[in-house]
């Protein structure tokens, strides 16, 4: 029973988080509107032992869409901008005390007599939940001064079902993290 008034509990905070937690910086000196194409690095982060993987492609595929929806064109020669992403992933376990109500009366016997409790006292519960917490990064760098001029970041708690299929996970995170990129000034063409 406790186990899954915990899981309720879990479930009901992780709809109401609202999603991941994004956050994004950027190079104040960077004119975005002066940018035009974009690429992506030659081995991205999320790549392994010389080969690319099937997060990389989904990835590949969320930033191009979300690129191209604001007027950059995918270059595969001299882009302007090259797009690089990380993720990784880590068990966290929270540790919470809920404090428990008895009702009721208890009676401790001595060598003097008979004695009764408070008939309300509290006790704490300990309650524990381990979960996979992922993090996924993505880099916007200016290719001709070699310099990071944008970052996004979104750290959220990964689900089952996110693990399993993480396509569309990918998609709505990078979806997010675009929100915070910067609109450029001039739009690019």
């Amino acid at each position: 029973m406790r186990l899954a008034m915990l899981i309720l509990a879990a479930t009901c905070l992780a709809a109401c988080s609202g999603g991941p937690n994004i956050r994004a910086d950027q190079d104040p000196s960077a004119d975005f509107g002066m940018y035009r194409t974009f690429g992506f690095v030659a081995e991205p982060g999320t790549d392994r032992a010389g080969y690319s993987t099937l997060v990389t492609t989904h990835f590949k595929n969320a930033v191009r869409q979300e690129m191209e929806a604001r007027g950059y064109t995918l270059a595969e020669e001299n882009p302007d901008l090259l797009v690089n992403f990380f993720t990784s992933m880590r068990e966290r376990t929270d540790t919470r005390s809920n404090p428990g109500v008895f009702l009721g009366t208890r009676y401790y016997r001595d060598r003097f007599g008979v004695y009764t409790a408070w008939p309300l006292y509290s006790r704490r519960d300990v309650e524990t939940a381990t979960y996979k917490v992922g993090t996924a990064s993505i880099d916007i760098v200016d290719a001709a001064r070699r310099q990071l001029i944008w970052e996004g970041v979104a750290e959220g708690r990964l689900s089952d079902e996110v693990i399993d299929n993480p396509g569309p996970a990918i998609a709505d995170t990078v979806s997010d993290i675009f929100e915070r990129f910067p609109v450029p000034e001039a739009a690019p063409r």
